[in-house]
């Protein structure tokens, strides 16, 4: 049985009474989209995600004022820096998430198999015959899902957005293949994606930069 996987240490409001992420300092925080046990609760510690860097840490937050729904960036970002992406083909679960993550009452579809067909630090492109779902919902920009990439060593989970969709392939084989950006991904496992990409960049060739 695999070991629990460990968030950041528990961050308090600054004197302004704003969270701030512990790696990036970044403000634009919001509660997971799972809970801590009761007992973390009950003390008034949450589990909070910072939606510049995805990185999950405890976060004291004794009157739940930290909202479930992503917090929107009031700042544009015209130079992101580029990051190297890989080809790849690793054996790819996508679950779509169910519910409504602004009250916290959340679920997940049954799973999908597909591929990752590309990956980077910032995303993936993945591919999957998606028969299971309706195709209106992997046509929607910004469309939330839950993915486990199997790495060569361990596998990965995250909650990833759509960015970009598409249909390929043959009538009757056709398939989606789905741009998507990493929204949430707990810090073990950005761990074990930065090791993964490392190797990559010693080992593999570049396929293109994001």
């Amino acid at each position: 049985m695999s070991k629990p996987r460990k968030l950041a240490k528990p961050v308090k409001p600054d004197t302004r009474g704003t969270v701030r992420c512990p790696r990036c300092k970044g403000q634009r925080i919001q509660r997971a989209y799972d809970d801590l046990s009761i007992l973390f609760r009950a003390v008034g510690l949450q589990k909070a995600l910072c939606n510049n860097c995805g990185l999950e840490f405890k976060s004291f937050d004794p009157f739940g004022k930290l909202p479930r729904a992503a917090t929107v960036s009031t700042s544009q970002l015209p130079n992101r820096r580029r990051v190297p992406r890989y080809s790849a083909h690793l054996p790819t679960a996508i679950s779509l998430i169910e519910g409504g993550a602004q009250v916290g009452k959340v679920s997940y579809s049954r799973s999908s198999r597909g591929h990752c067909e590309a990956i980077s630090k910032l995303g993936l492109a993945i591919s999957c015959v998606g028969t299971r779902f309706p195709e209106a919902e992997l046509s929607r920009v910004g469309r939330l899902l839950f993915v486990r990439v199997d790495l060569p060593d361990s596998p990965i989970e995250a909650v990833v957005s759509i960015v970009t969709h598409d249909r390929i392939g043959e009538e009757g084989k056709r398939k989606w293949l789905l741009g998507v950006n990493i929204y949430q991904m707990s810090e073990a496992d950005t761990d074990l994606l930065t090791a993964y990409l490392e190797q990559r960049a010693q080992n593999g060739p570049l396929l293109i930069s994001d």
